[in-house]
């Protein structure tokens, strides 16, 4: 079925299961997916829809947003236009255009980039604490998050789309887990230790929300 949101008509899809709880979800292909118990009637859902109408909008637009950003190319926080060139014999940046042979030679070169610059940004920020333990780092594309702590094994793994980002936010999630060494949780100490080493963290954290 399709419903209409403040100024959008969101196609609806309802997947029945045998749990007690109702989950909206907002998935890429913009339709709205609604978890629910086999026991709700059609009457009820609408009802819920439409007493969560400003959550389902803001998901809604959210989503919007997150699918034009991926239409882009960025670059640590700049967009970049893409021109493809099959004489090109390497990336050549030039002002916001990056010419490249094809997109194979783009993605190496992101992965290497990547590999070196998260490489460069951790061991320089290690230098500031002097409880972190031998670590390794390890960087993989997350969907869900941008850095991970793994104190049991000393792994520090960082989401490969914070090269998109600006090098400001790729350091504060660097921080982030550095600091978890010494809190796992995200405590209000936790948060203080964060402060020490990025006093702006609230504004990252919007930023990473929001972009």
């Amino acid at each position: 079925m399709q419903i209409n949101l403040g100024p959008y008509d969101i196609e609806v899809q309802i997947i029945r299961k045998n749990n007690k709880n109702i989950y909206f979800r907002i998935k890429n292909d913009l339709k709205l997916y609604i978890y629910v118990s086999y026991l709700v009637s059609k009457k009820e859902l609408l009802k819920l829809i439409k007493d969560n109408e400003k959550s389902i909008i803001k998901m809604y637009e959210k989503m919007l947003k997150t699918i034009e950003y991926e239409k882009n190319f960025y670059y640590l926080g700049d967009k970049y236009d893409i021109i493809f060139d099959e004489n090109s014999s390497c990336v050549i940046f030039d002002n916001q255009t990056i010419m490249v042979k094809d997109q194979q030679m783009l993605d190496n070169f992101l992965k290497k980039e990547t590999k070196r610059i998260f490489e460069q940004r951790v061991e320089k920020l290690q230098e500031l604490f002097n409880y972190l333990p031998s670590f390794s780092l390890r960087i993989r594309k997350m969907k869900t998050r941008w850095g991970v702590c793994n104190r049991k094994n000393n792994i520090v793994t960082l989401n490969s789309e914070l090269i998109k980002k600006d090098i400001s936010l790729l350091d504060y999630v660097i921080i982030h887990e550095f600091c978890h060494f010494k809190h796992p949780n995200h405590s209000a100490h936790f948060w203080q230790e964060v402060a020490k080493y990025y006093p702006d963290y609230k504004n990252a954290r919007k930023r990473l929300k929001e972009e």
